[in-house]
């Protein structure tokens, strides 16, 4: 041991102790062997400018904090902006711009059905359905319901009672979606615009509201279809737009739905509704394709 008379004394008050860890030792002792006592800290001599604790700030000018004490007396400062009136000119071009937007998807449905009934697409495509998915990337579903909403927008334009009040006309093909979907006569259609207006308050309904109406007018005159998926069936194009050229087409019902039917023929596919078309047997077919 490098001092022998490090514990000289032992249990003796006055006794020197030469480091702080005996010091701590011999005090335990003293205690009676109770709990040890935290052993004492040793102090760090503090060097001015090497503490890593942030200094307070001497600026002299006081923090402005009064908005983040109270919110409700935070000022928050407001810059009017003057709304200039739109001339007559600007107005005029407004309706104008608006009436373009309304009427573009008429249009388009306008366009597409002159397309196909010309058979404008014949020297570079087969089929019209063929045209429309390679230029312009629309599905034969997306396509013919263009069509179907054009159509019946241009028989609200007919049927629609406009003596004494403006009924607002659709804006766009969804709000006509359900109503083309449902395949109803166009007088029927025009009810049913009707009515969807003034659910919605007078003004242009949403497509919800018409399939709303639509479904109410359906049930009500719900007529079972009474064809079958591979039957032979001729077109009747009557009052349809879409058939204009194809009578006397036949084909197979490749989907019969609860209201109408698409059936399959030597040009394409064509979904009519159930009173569009007739039944024909084979042999009966052939009878009168003989016939001709």
């Amino acid at each position: 041991m490098k001092n022998p008379n490090l514990f000289k004394g032992w249990g003796h008050k006055n006794t020197i102790f030469h480091d702080d860890t005996t010091q701590y030792l011999f005090g335990c002792c003293q205690s009676g062997g109770g709990a040890m006592n935290k052993p004492p800290s040793r102090r760090k001599k503090v060097i001015p400018g090497a503490s890593g604790e942030p200094k307070p700030a001497t600026d002299s000018a006081p923090e402005n904090t009064s908005g983040q004490d109270n919110p409700a007396l935070a000022t928050i400062t407001v810059t009017a902006v003057e709304v200039k009136e739109l001339t007559e000119e600007e107005q005029s071009l407004r309706l104008q711009l608006e009436r373009q937007v309304e009427r573009a998807f008429l249009s388009a449905g306008q366009a597409l059905m002159e397309l196909r009934d010309r058979r404008l697409y014949r020297s570079t495509y087969r089929t019209f359905e063929e045209y429309c998915r390679e230029r312009f990337n629309y599905s034969r579903d997306a396509a013919y319901l263009k069509i179907s909403a054009t159509i019946v927008y241009e028989n609200l334009q007919k049927f629609l009672p406009t003596i004494g009040r403006q009924i607002p006309m659709p804006t766009n093909e969804r709000q006509l979606r359900f109503l083309a979907k449902a395949e109803l006569e166009p007088a029927v259609q025009a009810d049913v615009w009707q009515q969807a207006v003034e659910q919605a308050g007078n003004k242009i309904p949403s497509g919800r509201i018409v399939k709303d109406v639509v479904d109410r007018i359906r049930e009500r005159t719900k007529v079972p279809n009474p064809y079958h998926i591979g039957e032979i069936c001729l077109l009747l194009p009557k009052d349809n737009p879409e058939l204009r050229g194809k009578a006397g087409y036949w084909g197979v019902v490749s989907h019969a739905g609860e209201y109408s039917c698409t059936v399959q023929t030597w040009d394409g596919d064509y979904t009519v509704k159930i009173e569009h078309l007739i039944s024909s047997s084979l042999p009966e077919l052939l009878h009168n394709l003989l016939a001709l």
